[in-house]
């Protein structure tokens, strides 16, 4: 570029500027002329903001802000049924959300060395203060006080989950590489014409290619519902529009069977749309594979179908019923109902926690730790940035989980209690409601998660001090109390105490066995196409496992639906307009807990309670050694990422191929520049696994 051309660039440049200012006045214009007619028609005596959230194209709340008189009772409070993008994924995946016009749908560690007693204390008023914070965070709920806690600590009446007495029935399934039209149908590769990789085109072509009919699409590469991405403010806008496009000859299916599925799926990464052909006789899943596993650029049709065949072989070693469905939460799910005994303790079931108890399981028990720790807490040029992934993580944590009536232990209870009953009671199965104090003097990560601003939002104080009220598990504040380093102060509030059991033991030992054989098959096989087959079925069991769990959690619904523009009147009271075109509107409304028959919210809890800890502190008995976060040098470590720790240096950690494991998965030599976002540390990240990868293939 010469100098002219610069400075006509320049030119062109302050045109575009000019016209986005003229284009933002005239936004700016057209929304005070808005406000102004929902402020005038708030004057009248039977005006609601649910009906002037969709005339104006904004949500319930927005109208609220300008017309505070139209306010509803139910938005006094405000909601703590919001979900974090890891934990909705996780429910997402258990079931679908409806995408109908205007239909909802059905969903589908011991010490290194021996600590200085406990620093418990009882909960007394005016001798703790909270940390100031510039945003303040939201407030926890607790439990009720008096008599009103009784209906809590109960079982919903009639709702256990029980083992199934019916088969599940395989559904006829089919690879499909949306750019270049390859199909593999069993032992068969067909090419096809997309068009326009709608799902019209999609369903046309498919159903030509296989007549006898196909009940389950799995999308490998292409992602045909990004085709428009470039069009629309947000992926999941452009995923809805894909969805929602026209069918000639298909309809939203409206589910059938034991396994009642509704509605299409809206998710911007794996979206699910499910179809029924006009005369309801056949009905069809569009799903993207990438639900079960991750795929690179050399992955076919053909291998991953291959990883399926050697997945469902591997799993009927253990289940001879096993069925893959149509996601790794369902078939985790569907195979655990399987291993609920037939006859002893448990043979009539698990029964369900009360809805109040759920709810505040929900609102107090996060997910996985995802924290990145930026300078001045680490170097601004890092001498290194190490990967440690914990290997199939969860399993490590399904040993012992919550079973039976809960029961209450206030503070004045637990205060009673000897400390060996109240050491025991934290190695129990618990979650906690404490007030913690950071001791002077720490000088490294943080032990326990506290609320955050925004919804659903942790993280993890670390500055000598700070104190803080939470809930946390057994794992946790058994860690804080007996860490290598210093003992954190923990004050009970209250708890909730179950008695321990093993719910999920053999549904875990059968998953990693089949884990364990799948991955030793990666190893050895002579084949490449069958070894990297057999690499993703191992990687399809960890999803089964994991997103199983997740499931357990059972968060509240959070319904999606269209509506024709001409019938606005049908909206929902309490829908959210979350977007709108010349012909219909699409909205969404929280619709709280199902009676969901598997709904353990006890035991996601006291898993990804474990998890978190064993990121900090983890021994292995083997070996007499430890590994985690909190055997590092202060300083070292860059940030915590769901079951991977990222580290400044090296770290001589035994690794055995178990569950729980930590593996070296990648590695940069500095200096690095220290991440400070999620998007600069991935992308760090990538590089040093390929790096890593590439090492080893020198070695």
């Amino acid at each position: 570029m010469d100098a002219q051309s610069y400075n006509a660039a320049l030119a062109e440049l302050r045109t575009v500027r000019d016209k986005i200012k003229k284009s933002r006045a005239e936004l700016a214009k057209l929304e005070a002329d808005r406000d102004q007619r929902i402020t005038r028609l708030a004057a009248y005596s039977k005006a609601k903001a649910e009906r002037l959230a969709p005339a104006a194209g904004m949500s319930v709340a927005d109208i609220v802000a300008l017309a505070p008189e139209l306010a509803p009772d139910d938005l006094a409070v405000p909601s703590q049924h919001q979900a974090t993008p890891c934990e909705a994924a996780a429910a997402a995946d258990a079931g679908p959300v409806a995408q109908r016009a205007g239909t909802p749908a059905t969903h589908d560690a011991k010490p290194q060395s021996a600590p200085p007693p406990p620093q418990f204390r009882t909960a007394t008023t005016g001798d703790s203060t909270e940390s100031a914070a510039t945003d303040a965070p939201r407030t926890l709920p607790s439990l009720p006080e008096g008599e009103a806690d009784e209906a809590w600590f109960t079982h919903t009446p009639s709702l256990s989950s029980t083992r199934p007495n019916f088969t599940q029935q395989a559904r006829s399934t089919v690879f499909l590489d949306t750019t270049t039209g390859a199909l593999v149908h069993r032992h068969q590769t067909h090419h096809l014409n997309l068009a326009g990789r709608t799902a019209a085109d999609i369903l046309t072509a498919v159903f030509h290619a296989v007549p006898d009919g196909v009940e389950r699409i799995y999308i490998t590469a292409g992602d045909p519902w990004h085709r428009d991405a470039d069009r629309y403010p947000y992926l999941r806008d452009a995923v809805t529009a894909w969805l929602n496009a026209p069918t000639p000859g298909w309809r939203t299916d409206t589910g059938r069977g034991r396994d009642r599925m509704a509605g299409h799926f809206v998710h911007a990464r794996n979206p699910v749309g499910r179809y029924q052909s006009n005369d309801g006789k056949t009905h069809v899943e569009i799903r993207s594979v990438g639900e079960w596993f991750d795929l690179d650029s050399n992955d076919t049709p053909a291998t991953v179908r291959d990883a399926f065949v050697l997945l469902w072989q591997a799993l009927r070693r253990h289940w001879n019923d096993a069925v893959l469905m149509g996601s790794p939460s369902q078939t985790g799910r569907d195979l655990w109902t399987r291993t609920i005994p037939q006859r002893g303790q448990h043979a009539d079931g698990f029964p369900v926690l009360s809805e109040e108890l759920r709810g505040l399981l929900h609102a107090t028990a996060g997910q996985g730790r995802n924290e990145l720790i930026p300078p001045p807490r680490v170097p601004e040029q890092l001498p290194a940035l190490v990967e440690y992934d914990r290997t199939f993580a969860y399993a490590k944590h399904t040993w012992k989980s919550p079973v039976g009536t809960p029961r209450r232990v206030t503070s004045a209870t637990f205060s009673s209690w000897s400390e060996k009953e109240q050491i025991r009671a934290l190695y129990g199965c618990g979650h906690w409601h404490v007030r913690v104090t950071v001791p002077d003097g720490w000088n490294h990560v943080g032990l326990l998660p506290a609320p955050a601003p925004g919804d659903r939002a942790w993280h993890y104080p670390a500055t000598a001090g700070t104190t803080f009220t939470t809930w946390a598990g057994g794992p946790e504040l058994h860690t804080a109390l007996t860490n290598p380093l210093q003992p954190w102060k923990i004050e009970i509030l209250d708890g909730i105490l179950w008695e321990d059991g093993k719910p999920l033991d053999d549904w875990a030992k059968k998953l990693k066995d089949t884990w364990t054989n799948l991955a030793a098959q990666a190893e050895i096989h002579g084949d490449p196409q069958q070894a990297r087959a057999a690499h993703l079925a191992s990687r399809a069991v960890r999803a089964i496992l994991l997103y199983g769990i997740g499931s357990f959690a059972q968060r509240p619904r959070m319904v999606t639906g269209t509506t024709p523009r001409t019938v606005e009147r049908d909206l929902p009271p309490d829908a959210e307009i979350i977007g709108f075109d010349d012909e219909q509107i699409t909205w969404q409304r929280p619709t709280g807990f199902s009676r969901d028959p598997n709904a353990h919210p006890e035991w996601a809890a006291a898993i990804w309670s474990g998890a978190r800890a064993a990121l900090l502190s983890q021994r292995h008995r083997d070996d007499n050694a430890y590994a985690g976060a909190l055997h590092t040098p202060p300083g070292t470590v860059v940030a915590f990422r769901t079951d991977a720790l990222y580290l400044t240096q090296h770290q001589n950690w035994p690794y055995h191929h178990q569950p729980g494991d930590y593996l070296l998965r990648g590695h940069l030599t500095g200096p690095v520049t220290a991440p400070t976002t999620e998007e600069e540390l991935l992308t760090l990240r990538d590089a040093g696994r390929a790096t890593h990868a590439i090492t080893r293939q020198e070695a």
